[in-house]
């Protein structure tokens, strides 16, 4: 009776090759052809069985005859002529098993990982902040998981199919020459097979172990590149050394333990098929001295065995390379196929034309890892006016403008653009009707001009110089050796962050959502981009976040949170004369600027 364990194996292979035979179908007559050169190379396979049982019987018959090198000549020419044009007919299988099969790895790699990649790109960003999915986490699965998983393929048709092929075609010929010879090699396969499941199941743990840690590794290396900075201005260098040196002891150990438990079941495995050898040779031995065979059967059954025992000499790296792809493959088509409510919502609303009338009503909302960040929000952002949201760090501003961009979908509540929940409107149209400037933004891999078309692609060069001035970036450029060709990564952070505002100036949209966009910027460089991101404002619905008092004190409405809490609400004067919330950010805010002390050098001047 089939145990749980087994049953729950089965389904899980069973559930994996379902996911893969997608991929593999596109390329089925790549399959057809390995397959009919598999069948061809498993015949040739046994020429040299045939050949030799042959050579030695004719060569034992001449001896016995009294015959010489004169009349067995006949016989050398024949058997080199067959073995030589085997052998160049194998070399020609070989090649085309090992092309086409690794034209078809290569082809399915490419597909999983397009396939994984275009489905990270549909899910909201609520899968990206889940415990488990941290970006060098999520980049070990997919890459180990295509590695394996293609492997797997390449093990199936390259390696499984021709040795499996070879060795039944070996056993016919075993049995179709003697019974017993052919049931003494048929009974120690299935001993090699229960030993090599034994050996699955008992590294099983481990394997997922290594899993676990290899993950832990890449997100570890991941984590010191992206905070090598922090890390070397804290002199913190041996710390994060030891930890990923932890780290590899554990992997060390786990591979040690692996290979230690792998090591003692191939001896084993080793052991059992030198018993079917000597049990060949004696068997075939005792019915030549019974006259039943003749003396080339010897020879000819332990080269048909060699046969029979090649792929389970082989078994063991295959179910490995199989038991990897399974542990792998749960964890990368997880990924492709996670829950539906991990995809991006879109709905079909799209307006001829957007006014920006933004509003919450009611609106609670946690992060996936449980974090409540807004409690019962009520907002309104009207068209055409500017409206500062103000609050300490962790208040909430942040997470709302994620709401307003459709990034995150509230617990209940409604969030409405022109009076249509934003869940109606259809996410892309949507987006590119929305400029969205960060405190930190990402530049891409490529020039300055490629980063600043990001905001438009269809936009012309001309238009990128006319972004890059209004960015106050014009000049900067022109004084690059490349221009607008130089590499946008090596700009400054400054630097940097006016590409980002040039992005929002060439895509020009009618709502635009600014999270500290000067934060990284100079007091000069700030006072020029506050001039054109107030020429942009006009007739325009804004929403700024800013720490800034000159960003925020003209707004025409300002929210100040706190906890995820709405406090307060109106103009600056409004707010101020509250002596809430936003009154003390203000005082906070003027004394850290020292403005007593400014006012009087202003006076004196």
């Amino acid at each position: 009776m089939r145990t749980k364990s087994q049953k729950s194996n089965k389904m899980k292979t069973s559930s994996i090759l379902k996911d893969i035979f997608p991929f593999v179908m596109p390329y089925k007559w790549l399959v057809v052809a390995t397959l009919t050169l598999t069948l061809i190379g498993s015949v040739t396979a046994q020429i040299n069985a045939i050949v030799l049982n042959y050579t030695v019987d004719e060569i034992n018959s001449l001896v016995e005859l009294g015959k010489g090198l004169t009349e067995g000549m006949y016989i050398m020419f024949n058997i080199s002529v067959i073995l030589l044009g085997k052998e160049l007919i194998s070399i020609g299988i070989t090649y085309g098993q090992r092309y086409f099969g690794e034209k078809l790895r290569i082809s399915i790699s490419q597909d999983l990982s397009q396939a994984v990649i275009v489905k990270m790109l549909t899910y909201r960003l609520a899968f990206f902040s889940r415990s488990g999915n941290e970006a060098g986490k999520l980049q070990a699965r997919i890459d180990h998981g295509v590695e394996s998983l293609t492997r797997m393929v390449q093990n199936f048709f390259i390696d499984i199919l021709p040795l499996c092929a070879s060795a039944i075609l070996a056993l016919a010929l075993m049995f179709r020459q003697n019974f017993y010879v052919g049931m003494t090699a048929l009974i120690i396969v299935p001993v090699y097979f229960y030993i090599t499941y034994r050996q699955a199941v008992k590294m099983k743990g481990w394997r997922e172990n290594h899993r676990i840690y290899r993950e832990a590794k890449s997100n570890g290396i991941m984590n010191i590149l992206q905070s090598i900075n922090v890390i070397k201005s804290f002199n913190r260098e041996e710390i994060e050394g030891k930890k990923q040196l932890d780290l590899l002891n554990k992997i060390k150990l786990n591979q040690m333990q692996t290979r230690k438990t792998g090591f003692a079941f191939d001896s084993l495995k080793t052991f059992v098929e030198q018993i079917g050898v000597v049990l060949i040779i004696i068997l075939t031995a005792f019915l030549v001295l019974s006259g039943q065979m003749t003396i080339g059967a010897i020879m000819y059954h332990i080269m048909l065995f060699s046969n029979v025992s090649a792929p389970i000499r082989q078994l063991h790296r295959i179910y490995d390379d199989m038991n990897d792809a399974m542990i792998y493959a749960d964890s990368f088509f997880g990924i492709i196929n996670a829950e539906q409510d991990e995809k991006e919502g879109s709905g079909s609303y799209k307006p001829a034309k957007i006014m920006g009338n933004m509003e919450l009503r009611n609106v609670d909302f946690s992060y996936p890892n449980g974090t409540k960040a807004l409690w019962n929000i009520n907002m309104k952002i009207e068209s055409g006016k500017v409206t500062a949201l103000v609050g300490l760090s962790g208040a909430g501003k942040s997470t709302i403008v994620n709401l307003l961009d459709k990034f995150y979908e509230p617990d209940c509540g409604e969030v409405l653009l022109d009076g249509v929940n934003i869940k109606d409107w259809d996410t892309q149209y949507l987006r590119d009707n929305i400029g969205l400037v960060l405190q930190k933004n990402h530049i891409f891999d490529g020039t300055i001009e490629e980063n600043i078309l990001y905001g438009n692609p269809d936009a012309t060069h001309e238009d990128v110089v006319d972004a890059a001035k209004k960015a106050y970036l014009y000049d900067q450029v022109m004084d690059l050796p490349n221009k607008f060709d130089s590499k946008a990564t090596e700009l400054s952070g400054g630097q940097q962050q006016r590409v980002a505002i040039a992005r929002m100036f060439i895509k020009n949209p009618p709502i635009i959502f600014l999270d500290e966009p000067t934060a990284s910027l100079d007091a000069i460089a700030t006072e020029q981009i506050k001039n054109s991101i107030d020429a942009i404002k006009k007739n325009r619905t804004v929403i700024i976040i800013s720490h800034s008092l000159s960003q925020i004190i003209d707004s025409d409405t300002i929210y100040s949170l706190e906890k995820g809490h709405v406090m307060e609400n109106g103009t600056h004067e409004e707010c101020f004369k509250m002596n809430g919330v936003y009154r003390k950010i203000f005082d906070a805010s003027a004394r850290s600027l020292n403005i007593d002390k400014i006012a009087k050098t202003m006076e004196e001047i």
